[in-house]
């Protein structure tokens, strides 16, 4: 099992309901290993509630997901060690600096004493993070958060990252910083997976992506493939089928 030709990420009649509401509506999806790749949607399409049953933060009614072949939740902990997390709204220890943090988790999965201090070092380091050594993360900025979090979500050196909404509310520079991260990352063979609905971003950064909406999968593939000769921003509106009709009115504001 997780062999290289496996996808990185695999959704098989994915299923999610909540009461009456179907958030996820039995999705079949592949993350090609090696790939930058966003999945997009208006707000409510099943982003979140697909990438938390890909990292096994809320259990599938129905179908399956694998990583790297694994089943997230048939066989949990060789899934999970090859995954790095970026949850939207993560809370943190934040009466701890982000080296305790990191020390922390690093020890918890098992690493030594010495490696976690190594890579710690590196990672506040990388992500301009080595000036806070002493500040707690309840004083750190929405940014330097983030920043955090990815830190621990690569402490561990996986092989995939899962990142929810990782650009929201943080600021040019440190965003700057994330995105030369991410695509060292998959330079040097990592795969990345976000969510996003700002459809520039995921224009500039990722090569494959897929379309949600009312919790289907309405498109997918290579990023050329799916925007063809528009923006991806038009060809979203296209694929998603906004009503322009609802833009009429309103005559009030000009007069």
């Amino acid at each position: 099992m997780g062999g290289n030709d496996e996808p990185a990420l695999e959704f098989d009649k994915l299923f999610k309901r909540f009461g009456d509401h179907v958030a996820v509506d039995r999705i079949d999806l592949k993350v090609p290993a090696g790939s930058f790749f966003g999945l997009v949607g208006p707000n409510g399409a099943g982003k979140t509630t697909a990438l938390s049953m890909a990292v096994g933060l809320l259990r599938p009614d129905g179908g399956t997901v694998r990583i790297f072949g694994h089943d997230v939740w048939a066989d949990p902990v060789a899934a999970k060690a090859l995954i790095g997390v970026l949850p939207d709204g993560l809370a943190l220890p934040d009466r701890l600096t982000g080296r305790e943090i990191l020390r922390y988790l690093g020890l918890l999965r098992g690493l030594p004493r010495d490696v976690v201090e190594q890579r710690a070092d590196e990672l506040l380091t990388v992500l301009e993070l080595d000036d806070a050594e002493s500040t707690a993360v309840v004083d750190y900025s929405t940014g330097m958060k983030k920043k955090v979090t990815l830190a621990t979500a690569l402490l561990h050196s996986p092989r995939l990252l899962l990142l929810d909404e990782p650009f929201e509310a943080v600021d040019p520079v440190s965003a700057a910083t994330i995105r030369q991260i991410l695509r060292d990352f998959v330079a040097g063979g990592g795969s990345v997976i976000f969510s996003s609905h700002v459809m520039a971003l995921v224009e500039r950064l990722c090569d494959h992506l897929a379309v949600l909406a009312g919790g289907k999968v309405v498109a997918s593939g290579a990023l050329d493939d799916v925007r063809g000769t528009q923006s991806l921003d038009d060809a979203f509106v296209h694929i998603v089928g906004a009503r322009s009709d609802n833009a009429k009115g309103l005559s009030w504001l000009a007069s």
